[in-house]
């Protein structure tokens, strides 16, 4: 099996591969969706159900999370017949239909081929045995397709970082562009502050006591925490999906820290343009939550 080297990859996956044999051809396929643990099922030929157990270790050590479903399809191309007529089960039958039109006064069958060869059991498939030669090339047939799917995860990963660093740079961009705001939104407080003090206060006031307090009120609305904690996340996100693939649950979570200090930042400006950065901040992040869920 090959050795891969990259950033995050995505759960979602494609692998078919075929294989021919002597009598058969096996074509396996295997599909992976998004999934928070792994969910293996598996269809296949009942000659290669004692290998069960070895098949759905291969997919786990393999492809680690996600929904898995392997299928394994088989065509027989031998010249051997491998499904035989039950003749005894036929005479039966043919015995019983014969008895029961003599009784029942029903016409017998114009085609009796065609009606007994659709009765159960009459068909009959030989009992193979599955050789360690065959096994070998079932196995490399599934380690084969478990490559093309890991191939596809690699490529969708590769889709899905350039998404995220685009949005995260939107967000960091966004963050910047609040900063003008920042001496006006402060003015407009103090401003503000100062006019409805003069609308309930008709005599003079303590200007020392004023300032301190105004100090207070301003700190309550400092954001310049909330900036400082957002922009290491931002950078803490970055350098996770550098860390390989496997990052998925630990980008989730560094999601919704980024989401909490965005929500901060909207509740705390009190400014109209700064509340609108937060919309088109929270945009982007709602972009990244969404596909976050698809990386390994």
């Amino acid at each position: 099996m090959k050795i891969y080297f990259t950033m995050i990859q995505s759960m979602t996956g494609f692998g078919k591969v075929t294989a021919e044999l002597p009598t058969k051809k096996v074509t396996v396929e295997i599909r992976a969706l998004n999934s928070k643990q792994i969910d293996i099922s598996t269809r296949m030929p009942s000659i290669y159900k004692e290998k069960e157990m070895e098949i759905r270790s291969q997919l786990l050590k393999a492809l680690e999370r996600g929904k898995i479903e392997l299928n394994i399809q088989v065509e027989n191309i031998g010249k051997e017949a491998i499904t035989q007529i039950n003749t005894n089960i036929v005479e039966s039958y043919l015995t019983q239909i014969k008895d029961l039109s003599g009784k029942l006064g029903i016409a017998l069958p114009s085609d009796w081929f065609t009606v007994l060869l659709r009765l159960p059991e009459v068909l009959r498939s030989e009992i193979a045995e599955l050789d360690e030669s065959e096994w070998n090339t079932i196995q490399q047939t599934i380690d084969d397709a478990i490559s093309q799917l890991r191939e596809f995860r690699i490529q969708e990963g590769s889709m899905l970082q350039k998404l995220f660093i685009e949005n995260i740079n939107n967000i960091s961009s966004q963050l910047t562009e609040m900063e003008k705001f920042e001496p006006e939104r402060i003015e407009k407080i103090k401003a503000r502050i100062l006019d409805n003090l003069d609308k309930v206060v008709s005599t003079d006031y303590d200007k020392n006591r004023f300032e301190q307090e105004m100090i207070y009120y301003i700190e309550k609305l400092d954001v310049n925490e909330e900036k400082n904690r957002l922009v290491n996340h931002l950078k803490y996100f970055v350098s996770t999906m550098e860390e390989g693939h496997g990052q998925g649950k630990k980008l989730g979570f560094i999601v919704q820290e980024i989401g909490r200090e965005i929500n901060t930042l909207g509740s705390k400006s009190n400014h109209a343009e700064m509340q609108q950065i937060v919309v088109r901040m929270k945009d982007d992040l709602e972009q990244i939550k969404e596909q976050v869920l698809n990386v390994l």
